[in-house]
């Protein structure tokens, strides 16, 4: 498990920052983690990296 201080989030480009719910990613060595950008102290879920490929190609259709 990654300490979320170790870890770089970033939050997506179609986020408009105007209080809309997103969430951010960060890359991580077995996947990646995703947390809620409007609340980071509640920490991260982590993805094993297959699970997230299969995550991406379900939601951009490649």
């Amino acid at each position: 498990m990654y300490s979320s201080t170790d870890l770089k989030f970033r939050k997506s480009s179609y986020s408009s920052g105007c209080g809309q719910d997103c969430v951010e990613v960060a890359s991580a060595t077995r996947g990646a983690a995703v947390r809620d950008s409007k609340h980071p102290e509640f920490g991260h879920l982590e993805v094993p990296a297959s699970e997230w490929s299969a995550f991406l190609c379900s939601t951009t259709g490649n």
